[in-house]
């Protein structure tokens, strides 16, 4: 049995003529109704009552019928789905991403991406930078939004967008005058800062700005979220340093400032396999390309 069979069985059937049938498919009708004998046949039934007045179908005929007609609407519907994944227009698409880029450049890829390509399913999957390169080398996320720099042989690191730290602090905080502050003014302040098993890049770019102004910060608060760190200083638990496109957060009680003598700032980039190259993949790549050359939020230093 194959597929050249079933579609000569469906044209039969929906002509009610062998002939008719050989017409429609542009063949000869000897070979079409040898192959439709073959399928009886290989079946051990008969599919259809012969007459002068054309071909019926029989009941064991209608039976096979309904089932072919599926089974054949269900291979093109697999072909379609092959040919759209294999152009990137299909499929599943496995996203890590750290918090961060929560607030910046993910949401307008998203949503560009999502009506480009409403087919394909996304799964989003919060990470830190080093749990998303285990993920990508397990075959588990497509591709990684993380913190650079990453230089590792087996993976690819596409730097995207720089952001600036900028110090975030209660509102009405005594040490704050001006637009801009020197952080060697809050080496008595208490610190708010991500865990560093968690952001080890950011953890570690604010601990040096710290000792470059000359002290190192005293942390008594670790947050894992940075919506939670902002909530701390909203509070009145202390002060932090973060990346500008937090104050997309827009959390009442916190104000932020520009560092003076420092241009401290994280990179944001697209960490994928060395040898990845799906279309799924580099059409999602093409959107947050266009995603981080997005301005910056209005008042947030770039």
């Amino acid at each position: 049995m194959d597929l050249r069979q079933l579609r000569y069985f469906i044209a039969v059937a929906g002509e009610r003529s062998f002939s008719r049938a050989a017409a429609r498919l542009h063949v000869s009708q000897p070979p079409l109704s040898m192959h439709v004998k073959r399928l009886e046949e290989q079946l051990g039934v008969r599919l259809f009552d012969r007459s002068n007045r054309g071909v019926t179908l029989t009941a064991a005929g209608q039976v096979f019928h309904d089932e072919v007609r599926s089974i054949l609407r269900r291979l093109e519907l697999a072909g379609l789905n092959a040919r759209q994944a294999g152009q990137g227009e299909a499929g599943t698409l496995s996203i890590g991403f750290v918090p961060i880029a929560d607030y910046s450049i993910l949401p307008p890829a998203l949503k560009q991406f999502r009506e480009r390509h409403p087919q394909v399913e996304v799964q989003l999957h919060e990470l830190t930078t080093d749990a998303q390169i285990r993920e990508i080398r397990a075959g588990r996320l497509d591709v990684g939004i993380g913190i650079g720099p990453v230089e590792e042989a087996d993976l690819r690191f596409e730097a995207l967008r720089r952001e600036r730290l900028l110090l975030a602090a209660p509102a009405g905080h005594r040490l704050i005058k001006g637009d801009a502050v020197r952080l060697k003014a809050f080496a008595n302040e208490s610190f708010i800062i991500p865990p560093r098993e968690l952001a080890p890049g950011l953890y570690d770019l604010i601990v040096s700005e710290c000792r470059a102004a000359g002290f190192t910060p005293r942390i008594d608060q670790h947050a894992r979220q940075m919506q939670t760190v902002i909530g701390l200083v909203a509070s009145g638990m202390g002060i932090a340093l973060v990346p500008s496109s937090v104050r997309n957060l827009k959390r009442s009680g916190v104000q932020y400032r520009a560092l003076r003598g420092t241009t401290a700032s994280i990179e944001l980039g697209l960490l994928r396999a060395r040898d990845e190259d799906s279309p799924l993949a580099n059409r999602f790549a093409a959107v947050l390309r266009k995603a981080a050359r997005l301005p910056a939020p209005r008042g947030t230093p770039e």
